[in-house]
């Protein structure tokens, strides 16, 4: 398939609306795949950056950092079979993303969708499903230790469902959680204000941001762990050789910047895994609100208003 043009919303400035406009593709590197996308998801990381401009991206910049859809051509070093694949996938904010009818990404860099999973489905998962596996891939195994999550869309709701399977006990810290969805995730217990939790964990993983992780730090055993999802805390919080807990940060970008082949085919691999048991029921996702590819900017302002999960139909 020979395709030149590509229509896609692009980065003007920081607190501008994105803009429409067609541009030409680049040539493939060798290690290089073509997509043709078919829905482009929407994360909170998308607006932030859209709003704030943090990397200085250049006017014409193509945002969205997780897309699914079929692989349409490949770059020389790429065997042509992966061509009709049907893919799903997490792009680096450092370059052309998922809010376009197509994306070149790096072969070694997609997820193959199970048998009848949705293409909207998929684009809604990459970032909160790899967030909150390298989140609780953080923490050394400790069957039946007690993690508090404080935080509570579309990550930590599936660093629940992971916690769970790694025999964690789970608490949450949430002022919007329902009693009966708790229940159904396996959280024992529900606190509203930071002030009433009761006890010390051995790890929080906070996904608000990095003055919440700092003050949840003082309910931390000795050796503890906190991970953050939003946000890192700069400075250490206690003095040197008191508590001794751990600090971790957790951003996909870390990979893109700095990981290697083999770390990168070990998180797609588990990546293809956890997506299979989406698809089979073994792990739960909301389903998420789909927009025209023509409403983008309506779709931004949507995701970031309600803080659900929000997709593109891109080949719409």
């Amino acid at each position: 398939m020979t395709v030149t043009t590509n229509k896609a919303w692009h980065f003007d400035r920081a607190g501008r609306a994105l803009y429409q406009e067609d541009t030409t593709l680049p040539d493939l590197a060798s290690d290089e795949i073509l997509i043709k996308n078919k829905a482009s998801g929407i994360n909170p990381v998308d607006w932030k950056f859209i709003e704030d401009d943090p990397l200085n991206w250049p006017k014409g910049r193509i945002p969205g950092v997780d897309g699914a859809g079929e692989v349409v051509a490949t770059g020389a070093g790429i065997d042509e079979a992966m061509i009709g694949q049907q893919i799903t996938y997490h792009q680096s904010l450092q370059h052309d993303g998922s809010f376009a009818a197509f994306t070149v990404v790096k072969a070694n860099r997609v997820m193959q969708l199970p048998n009848n999973m949705s293409f909207e489905f998929a684009a809604a998962l990459p970032c909160p499903m790899l967030t909150a596996w390298q989140a609780v891939s953080k923490l050394p195994p400790s069957p039946g230790a007690k993690v508090l999550v404080a935080g509570m869309g579309a990550v930590n709701k599936l660093t629940v469902q992971f916690l769970k399977r790694a025999d964690y006990e789970v608490h949450a810290l949430s002022g919007s959680l329902e009693e009966s969805e708790a229940n159904a995730l396996g959280i024992t217990s529900v606190f509203r204000d930071a002030e009433d939790l009761p006890q010390q964990y051995f790890a929080v993983i906070d996904a608000v941001s990095a003055d919440n992780a700092t003050k949840l730090v003082s309910r931390l055993q000795a050796n503890g762990h906190i991970v953050c999802i939003q946000g890192r805390i700069e400075k250490p919080v206690d003095p040197a050789f008191t508590r001794t807990i751990s600090y971790h940060e957790v951003a996909l970008g870390a990979l893109h910047q700095y990981g290697d082949e083999a770390a990168w085919t070990a998180l797609m691999k588990d990546g293809e895994s956890l997506l299979e048991d989406i698809q089979t029921g073994l792990i739960v996702v909301d389903d998420p609100v789909l927009f025209p590819f023509s409403e983008m900017n309506h779709a931004l302002s949507h995701s970031k208003q309600t803080k659900e999960k929000t997709v593109l139909d891109t080949d719409g």
